[in-house]
């Protein structure tokens, strides 16, 4: 797996760039009067890392035109060191377009986290390569990694074929391909046919495969690990088999990667992962992490997964710093890891937690 040389971008997303309201001091949603509001996506979230460690990274997406709420997200999306493009939408009155809202009660103690979607309207489900001037981005800027997610992909019938446009110029131009599967049931309902055809186009183009049990067995039809009689760490081997009958599927791909999460409450989970890489596996052992806020965990995972690939790092330090970097974003309010350095993940890693003067 070879980088490509020559790239104005290391790492690009397709996405819909929207907002998140969370309540303060961790409260439900339904008795709060006092949010923190954030513009996100989880393909943008996987940029984090890498864009607040120096690399250059991109979102494709679409803006509602004279939007003060996409006034918002690009002054967001500046202030963390990522670049951006696409069209600007007409509202069309009222009724019309929007930026989607993502309303995240993130838990606490035994009670678990909630999330509620309003996607009515979301501009970003009207995205197509058209929009676009496809050869610029991809053979005269160039990007080493294109990032897609199954999130973002599942949107439309337009995003879906968005989402194949830009992996098939991606791979035509020497781009790698990560593809996170992140299937969502509520996204797939009535479209089943349509999308595990297109994912499994998508996954065949892959070079860094990202998905936990239920993605691979529900979006691509692979058998996952037994249900029931085990723990997460006596789990690992079916998990590894799971991930040898993918590779078998998706001979394209040579890095396959699955977090592990075991919840105790919502301030404590168990966190590990697995990762192979050509014939090797590399086993991150689920340990406990204290969790403000477990949204954001899996992409903060992939964010420094990319980010270390990306700085040709051995793929043992893949796993630490993307299992690191997971454990980093569980700990902030945002559901983007923003590291200051380096050594904040790795300290991270290596649980030291002690002062740094």
């Amino acid at each position: 797996m070879k980088l490509k040389e020559g790239c104005k971008y290391n790492l690009m997303v397709p996405t819909s760039m929207g907002l998140r309201i969370t309540p303060k001091d961790r409260q439900p949603v339904h008795v709060s009067r006092e949010y923190l509001l954030q513009a996100n996506s989880a393909e943008s979230n996987v940029l984090g890392v890498s864009a607040s460690l120096g690399l250059k990274t991109k979102v494709l997406t679409a803006f509602v035109k004279d939007s003060p709420l996409a006034q918002f997200i690009k002054s967001e999306l500046r202030a963390r060191n990522i670049d951006y493009e696409g069209p600007e939408v007409p509202q069309g009155g009222p009724w019309g377009y929007r930026h989607q809202i993502n309303v995240a009660d993130c838990g606490y103690g035994l009670r678990g986290a909630r999330v509620w979607n309003d996607r009515a309207g979301e501009v970003g489900r009207t995205l197509k390569s058209e929009d676009f001037d496809m050869r610029r981005i991809f053979y005269d800027d160039g990007v080493q990694i294109l990032h897609m997610s199954g999130l973002f992909a599942a949107m439309s019938p337009e995003t879906v074929r968005f989402c194949l446009d830009c992996a098939h110029a991606a791979k035509d131009s020497g781009s790698l391909i990560c593809f996170d599967l992140n299937y969502r049931a509520s996204f797939w309902k009535g479209r089943e046919t349509e999308l595990k055809r297109a994912f499994t186009e998508l996954a065949s183009v892959a070079d860094i495969l990202v998905g936990n049990e239920e993605d691979f067995q529900l979006a691509l039809g692979v058998q996952g690990p037994e249900a029931g009689g085990k723990d997460l760490a006596g789990k690992i081997g079916s998990f590894k088999s799971m991930i040898q009958e993918v590779k078998k599927k998706f001979t394209n791909a040579s890095v396959f990667a699955t977090t592990l999460r075991e919840v105790v409450s919502a301030n404590d989970n168990l966190w590990g992962a697995i990762l192979h890489v050509d014939d090797e596996w590399f086993v991150e052992e689920p340990r406990n992490i204290p969790i403000i806020d477990r949204i954001g965990g899996g992409d903060g995972f992939v964010s420094g997964l990319l980010y270390a690939v990306l700085r040709g790092w051995e793929p043992i330090k893949w796993l630490q710093f993307g299992w690191a970097s997971g454990a980093l974003v569980v700990t902030l309010l945002t559901d983007y890891a923003a590291p200051a350095d380096e050594e904040q993940i790795w300290s991270i890693y290596r649980g030291n937690a002690r002062v740094k003067r």
